[in-house]
């Protein structure tokens, strides 16, 4: 509203006190966090085991709110079961990608290829993220991810990068993570720009992929600089492990 005065009116500013309730009103929500990224880091429950709690967690504090009651618990459940349909659905597809890959032979001829072409590893990396960016036009990130890593893993795994296998999986997979969000919101086709038009459909779509042109450029400058300096990606990993 200050940048964009036609907007409408600016609000009351709200004071102190009103600040401090707000603050004191989201500590259910940061231990909730706190609980669930902490238990993962300090190996007390693993990644998918830490979604199990945080959204339990997440169950009691909407009940004990008051914002849950059981005809939203059914809606919530009804969602859940959806959302895990599709996700087992693209896990089953994956997985005959992974037998027809095995049976014959593709993805290590792909590596072999790459070894012998000549061009230098990071070239390699840089066409593989442009496929990403490619794929954000036609699919979500999560089948992108299933689909694509049984092909483009065993490229990377034959290729010098100078450092350890396990180093190279954690680099390789936060990097695909960024492109492949980047990728969902890239020219022409961005599917999350395609979504955001559908709920606001009176925005031109030119104005939406220019609204999401910072979001793309930082996500091209955190991939060139992870690309860069890997030590970045895998300083946190190491610290813990």
């Amino acid at each position: 509203v200050r940048i964009f005065p036609e907007s409408g009116p600016v609000g009351a500013r709200a004071g102190t006190a009103e600040r401090l309730q707000a603050l004191l009103d989201t500590w259910p929500t940061l231990l909730l966090f706190v609980a669930v990224i902490g238990g993962i880091y300090f190996g007390i429950f693993d990644p998918t085991e830490g979604a199990a709690v945080g959204a339990f967690g997440a169950g009691v504090l909407a009940v004990w709110k008051g914002n849950l009651n059981l005809q939203g618990f059914f809606s919530c459940v009804k969602d859940a079961a959806k959302t895990t349909g599709m996700i087992f659905l693209i896990l089953l597809g994956a997985g005959f990608l992974n037998i027809f890959m095995a049976l014959t032979g593709v993805a290590d001829q792909l590596s072999t290829l790459a070894a012998a072409s000549g061009l230098n590893p990071y070239v390699i990396l840089i066409l593989l993220l442009v496929v990403y960016l490619l794929l954000g036009c036609l699919m979500d990130s999560l089948a992108m991810i299933f689909l694509t890593i049984p092909i483009f893993w065993p490229i990377m795994a034959g290729l010098d990068f100078a450092m350890p296998e396990a180093d190279l999986k954690m680099w390789f997979g936060i990097v695909v993570l960024i492109v492949v969000e980047a990728g969902l919101i890239t020219p022409p086709v961005g599917i999350n720009v395609l979504i955001i038009n559908h709920h606001a459909p009176k925005v031109p779509m030119r104005e939406t992929f220019i609204g999401v042109m910072p979001f793309l450029l930082s996500g091209v400058v955190r991939v060139a600089l992870l690309i860069l300096i890997p030590p970045i990606t895998l300083f946190l990993p190491h610290l813990l492990m």
